[in-house]
């Protein structure tokens, strides 16, 4: 039997890859899993204002998601007026100002975002 080239490239990478590599990859398991699950859980509150999210990582992107998670969850609404059809990058980005801005005057901390 041949010995493997010493710079071929294995078949099966993640053998090769450490254990804290492999559970920091952005495809790692536990990522996917927590990713669904809080999915799920947005979802199902996001129902009481007929809103959904498909991608975790788009959909709150423009703000009204996360304005009408934080409103469901808080039983308030939004202190300042927010976009309604956001268009433009800008109005996006002010959208998600509304939403931190609520959380601040809420006195909820973000940690680690």
């Amino acid at each position: 039997s041949a010995a493997p080239a010493p710079n071929a490239v294995s078949p099966d990478k993640d053998a090769e890859m450490p254990a804290t590599e492999k559970d920091l990859a952005e495809d790692a398991p536990w990522k996917k899993i927590q990713q669904n699950t809080f999915t799920r859980w947005c979802n199902e509150h996001l129902k009481c204002v007929n809103k959904r999210l498909g991608n975790l990582q788009t959909d709150l992107g423009d703000g009204l998601r996360l304005i009408g998670l934080l409103e469901v969850l808080s039983q308030k609404k939004m202190f300042r007026k927010y976009n309604q059809r956001p268009t433009f990058r800008q109005m996006q980005l002010e959208n998600v100002s509304v939403a931190l801005e609520f959380l601040d005057k809420e006195n909820i901390k973000l940690v680690s975002i």
